[in-house]
């Protein structure tokens, strides 16, 4: 079946395999992803119904936070984990929420035009001001 990922939240209320390959990290930098996490948000992503499967899910909640896409994050500990565009068969990750090492590198950085004022992005990566 190839590489498999784990993860989960904080508290371990939620908890998740991830199938094969995972996707280089996206960095976020909309105000959504701001408020989420309280920085930017760093993501990488695996095919929803083939790839991810949700092994503890007691703490899950999801939020519809657009009208293109849901959150989903433990409604126990507050941990963000995971970003669903409702139109695609992909799902984010947290990359965060990955345990241990992962090998992952950012791979762009994406919607920088709301980053926040408070930093810089200097690490040499692809930035776009939208999606």
């Amino acid at each position: 079946m190839g590489e498999v990922h784990e993860g989960g939240c904080l508290c371990g209320a939620v908890r998740y395999r991830a199938h094969g390959a995972l996707r280089p990290v996206i960095a976020c930098h909309c105000s959504q992803c701001r408020k989420q996490s309280g920085h930017f948000g760093a993501y990488t992503s695996v095919m929803r119904a083939e790839d991810l499967e949700l092994s503890v899910t007691e703490g899950l909640a999801w939020y519809q936070s657009s009208a293109a896409a849901e959150r989903g994050f433990c409604k126990r500990c507050g941990s963000a984990l995971f970003w669903k565009p409702l139109d695609r068969d992909r799902i984010s990750l947290s990359a965060g929420s990955l345990d241990g090492a992962t090998g992952l590198r950012i791979a762009q950085h994406i919607y920088c035009a709301d980053k926040g004022d408070y930093y810089d992005i200097a690490d040499g990566v692809e930035q776009r001001a939208a999606d």
